[in-house]
């Protein structure tokens, strides 16, 4: 969640090819992970919707998913 929020804090709202670029740096923790997976049945997300609230792959999302069952 840190992550996120710093990328926040230092992109800010940043245009298409800005994010595209951004998204090859992010890394996450595995808490981070978890608790992203606990956002998705808490708010009861699919993988898109997920990956479009947090700006994520919905490839990472499925890959998490198989990773943390």
């Amino acid at each position: 969640m840190d992550v996120i929020r710093l990328n926040t804090i230092i992109t800010g709202s940043a245009n298409g090819e800005n994010i595209r670029y951004n998204q090859k740096l992010k890394s996450y923790d595995k808490r981070t992970i978890l608790r992203i997976l606990d956002y998705q049945k808490k708010h009861r997300l699919n993988n898109t919707q997920l990956a479009a609230h947090f700006s994520l792959s919905r490839n990472s999302v499925t890959k998490w998913k198989k990773l943390f069952p």
